[in-house]
C-alpha cells in the first residue's frame, strides 16, 4: 500500500511507563456519541481557515523563515507547474499496493497539484493558479465515476481527503468565476463520500482514519450536516483505538465496530506487539511510516473540527504528543529495546508532525522537544504523493 515514503516527521520526550500486559479480554468500549456540526460551517474550512492564510501569505511576502522557503521549495515542485496536464480517468482501479494502478497515482498527484495551485493562488493573487487549480478540478469532475479494486477505500481517502482542500480555497477566495463547481461538488458527493463515509473497522487504523479525513473536509465543502456527523462519530471512537495511553489500562482499547473481540486477535492487530507504553500506535510495528499517515489523518481532522467551532485538540493532547513523541525519538535515532517491534522498528515517518507539533506546542503550549527537533529538523515538509503536502508553509508556528 505504500512506496518509497519520503523523510520527514515529528517528535518529543520519552517519558514511556512500560505496561506489560497479562489482561484479560475486555469488551469493546461503545463508539462516542458524535458532536453535532456547527449550525453554519466556516469556509474556507478544511485543514486551513482563512486566518491561517492570512497568515502564512503574510509571512511569504516577509521573506520570512520558515514560510518562504517553504513556499519557494512548493512552487519549484512538478505540482506547481503552469503547464501540467490531468490525467482524469472514468475508473481508478487499485489493487493492495497499487498494483494494479490504473489511474491511482495520476489521480492522487492531480488532487495533490490542484491544492497546491490553491495554495500559491491565495499566497500570490495571481490567477493563473486559481485558473490551474479549476482546469485540474473540472478534468476529473467531468470524468471520473468510480473506484474499484482492493484499494478503491484508500485511494478515495487519500484524493478525497485532497480535492476538498483545493475545492474550499477556489470556491471561497477567488473571484474570478468556477463554472462547474456545483459539478466538483457532485464528484465529491457520488463519487468519493460513498467510498469513505462508513469506514474500515476491521482495516489497520490509518484506513479508516484517512477515510475520516476525506469524509469530513468533503462534509464541509458540502455544506453536510449529517455525513459530518457520521464521520465524526467514527473518528472519535477509533483515535482511541489507535494511539495508547496506560491510562487506558492493561491493552488498547478495541476498534469500535470490529471483529476483533479478543486479546490474542488484538495482539496480532497491533502486529505482535504485547508491551503498551504511551504513544504507541496500532501500526508502529507494521512501520512507521503507515503510522505516519495515521497521525497525519487524525490531525488533520482535529484541525478541521477546530476550525469549524469545536476544539479536539484538548481531548486528544494527551494521545496525540505521546504519539508524536514516541515516534520521533527512535526516528531521530535513540535504539529501540528489545520488547519494541523486537528492537527493529521500521522507521521512515513522513513530512506528518507540523499540524499536530502546532496545534499542541504553538497554540497549548506543550513541550515536545523531540517532536521539534525533528520537526525543525525536516523542514520544509513537502508532498508525500498521497495526501501530505507543505505542512511547514500551513502550519508551522501558526498561532490561528
Amino acid at each position: 500500500m505504500r512506496f518509497g515514503l519520503p523523510a520527514g516527521i515529528a517528535a518529543l520526550a520519552l517519558g514511556l511507563l512500560v505496561a506489560v500486559v497479562p489482561a484479560p479480554t475486555v469488551a469493546a468500549p461503545p463508539a462516542p456519541a458524535a458532536p453535532a456540526a456547527p449550525a453554519q460551517f466556516t469556509h474556507p474550512g478544511v485543514l486551513s481557515s482563512r486566518a491561517q492564510l492570512d497568515f502564512v501569505r503574510a509571512k511569504v511576502q516577509a521573506g520570512q523563515q520558515p514560510w518562504k522557503p517553504a513556499f519557494d521549495a512548493m512552487l519549484a515542485s512538478s505540482y506547481a507547474s503552469l503547464s501540467r496536464t490531468p490525467k482524469p480517468r472514468t475508473v481508478v482501479e487499485c489493487g493492495s499496493g497499487s498494483n494494479p494502478n490504473h489511474g491511482c497515482t495520476d489521480e492522487r498527484q492531480d488532487a495533490v497539484a490542484a491544492y497546491t495551485q490553491a495554495l500559491a493562488w491565495y499566497i500570490t493573487r495571481d490567477a493563473k493558479y486559481a485558473k490551474k487549480s479549476i482546469e485540474l478540478m473540472d478534468a476529473w469532475s467531468a470524468t471520473i465515476k468510480d473506484h474499484t479494486n482492493s484499494n478503491a477505500p484508500l485511494q478515495s481517502g487519500w484524493a478525497g481527503s485532497t480535492w476538498p482542500r483545493a475545492a474550499e480555497i477556489i470556491k471561497h477566495t477567488y473571484t474570478g468565476g468556477w463554472a462547474n463547481r456545483d459539478r466538483f461538488a457532485t464528484m465529491l458527493r457520488e463519487v468519493y463520500l460513498p467510498e469513505v463515509i462508513n469506514g474500515r473497522p476491521n482495516s489497520n487504523g490509518n484506513w479508516e482514519l484517512i477515510m475520516m479525513d476525506a469524509a469530513v473536509g468533503i462534509s464541509v465543502h458540502l455544506d453536510d450536516r449529517a455525513s459530518y456527523d457520521k464521520a465524526m462519530g467514527i473518528y472519535l471512537g477509533r483515535v482511541p483505538a489507535y494511539f495508547y495511553l496506560a491510562s487506558d489500562g492493561a491493552q488498547p482499547a478495541y476498534p469500535p465496530r470490529s471483529h476483533i473481540d479478543t486479546r490474542s486477535e488484538l495482539v496480532t492487530y497491533w502486529h505482535g506487539q504485547t508491551t503498551f507504553v504511551d504513544g504507541l500506535a496500532q501500526e508502529t510495528c507494521r512501520d512507521f511510516g503507515h503510522t505516519g499517515w495515521g497521525i497525519a489523518a487524525a490531525t488533520h481532522v482535529a484541525e478541521t473540527s477546530r476550525i469549524q467551532g469545536r476544539d479536539l485538540y484538548p481531548q486528544f493532547k494527551d494521545r496525540f504528543r505521546h504519539a508524536l513523541g514516541f515516534h520521533a525519538t527512535y526516528e531521530l535515532g535513540a535504539p529501540a529495546p528489545s520488547w519494541l517491534c523486537g528492537g527493529s522498528p521500521a522507521k521512515g515517518i513522513g513530512p506528518v508532525t507540523e499540524v499536530g507539533y502546532n496545534a499542541l506546542h504553538t497554540r497549548l503550549g506543550v513541550t515536545m522537544d523531540n517532536t521539534r527537533r525533528l520537526t525543525e529538523g525536516r523542514r520544509p515538509a513537502g508532498a508525500d504523493n498521497y495526501f501530505v503536502a507543505w505542512e511547514t508553509l500551513t502550519h508551522a508556528d501558526n498561532p490561528n
